[in-house]
């Protein structure tokens, strides 16, 4: 769209070198343009930013659905490994600075990767009980986990990807004028480290 604004404003130069009249037209037109792209601008960045935190609140959902489900699980396991107490004590700790970490930052990810592997080790209790893993509630909650863990990994991607269209046009020119004007700023990207435990969702093979 500014290349187009551009090839326009110039075309409207070039006709009005030769012609008073037609330069003073001109002159009001390249105003007009200027004004609408300034508006189309103004307008895609707040669309940007507006589907940007669209995608970080679907991502707050699905957080909010594994919070949920957390002490179910903790309660549900307890019943079969009471000491195991390390294990659940390590899975509340994770869950609540998760849910007090500022969001979206890195400190955010990294809480909700340790989060990831508090439960995966709180799952793998299940190999040393076979009652627990014949428990219909304990699978029920195995289910619905590693289904959110699914749909969080999801909707991480849309936000991220919805991030990168964010800050490429915050830093390409000349949408970049029109950002610093009205303070548009970049975007964290909600990212998980390589290799982590919590890049894959919670699984219990039985």
């Amino acid at each position: 769209m500014s290349l187009i604004f551009g090839i326009i404003i110039l075309l409207l130069l070039a006709s009005g070198l030769f012609s008073v009249i037609a330069w003073k037209f001109n002159i009001l037109a390249i105003v007009v343009l200027v004004v609408v792209w300034f508006a189309a601008m103004y307008n895609k960045f707040v669309a940007l930013r507006n589907r940007t935190q669209e995608a970080w609140a679907d991502i707050e959902v699905q957080l909010k659905r594994r919070y949920d489900l957390i002490p179910n699980l903790v309660n549900t396991v307890k019943g079969y490994a009471t000491h195991e107490s390390s294990a659940f004590e390590n899975v509340t700790k994770a869950r609540s600075a998760a849910m007090g970490a500022p969001g979206p930052t890195p400190a955010h990810a990294q809480a909700e990767n340790m989060l990831t592997g508090a439960l995966k080790s709180v799952f793998a209790l299940a190999e040393a009980y076979p009652d627990l893993k014949a428990n219909q509630n304990f699978l029920a909650l195995q289910n619905e986990l590693s289904d959110t863990e699914n749909k969080i990994q999801s909707a991480r991607r849309f936000y991220n990807s919805n991030v990168r269209d964010l800050n490429t046009a915050i830093e390409s020119f000349p949408d970049n004028i029109i950002a610093g004007i009205f303070n548009f700023s970049k975007m964290e990207f909600f990212d998980l480290a390589d290799n982590d435990a919590a890049q894959n969702p919670v699984e219990v093979k039985f």
